[in-house]
C-alpha cells in the first residue's frame, strides 16, 4: 500500500515558483499585522458593545481561509495561486 500523498503533477518551472513563494511568504506577513489590527479593534469593540461587528467577524474569516490557502501553496498541498492570483476568498 501507497501511503504517500498525491504529488502535484503541474511542470511549472520551479524557479517562477519560487517567486511565488517569496512574494506570498510577504503577503502572510502583511496579513498577520492586519489581523493584528483587525484584533485588537474587534477587541475594543467587544469592550464597548458586547458583541463583535459583523463586518468584522466576516472578514476575519475571510483573511483565515486567505492565510490557509498561501500556507497550502507553500507547502506545495495546491499548485492553485491565491489572492491578488486568484479571488479572494469568502467571508461567508
Amino acid at each position: 500500500m501507497n501511503d504517500t500523498p498525491d504529488i502535484p503533477t503541474i511542470n511549472r518551472n520551479i524557479w517562477i515558483r519560487g517567486l511565488f513563494m517569496l512574494l506570498l511568504v510577504l503577503a502572510y506577513h502583511v496579513s498577520g499585522t492586519v489581523i493584528f489590527f483587525v484584533t485588537v479593534i474587534q477587541f475594543l469593540i467587544m469592550l464597548l458593545n458586547n458583541k463583535p461587528n459583523a463586518r468584522l467577524v466576516s472578514f476575519g474569516r475571510s483573511m483565515g481561509r486567505y492565510l490557509q490557502q498561501i500556507v497550502n501553496f507553500l507547502t506545495f498541498v495546491t499548485e492553485e495561486l491565491p489572492f491578488p492570483f486568484n479571488d479572494w476568498p469568502a467571508g461567508g
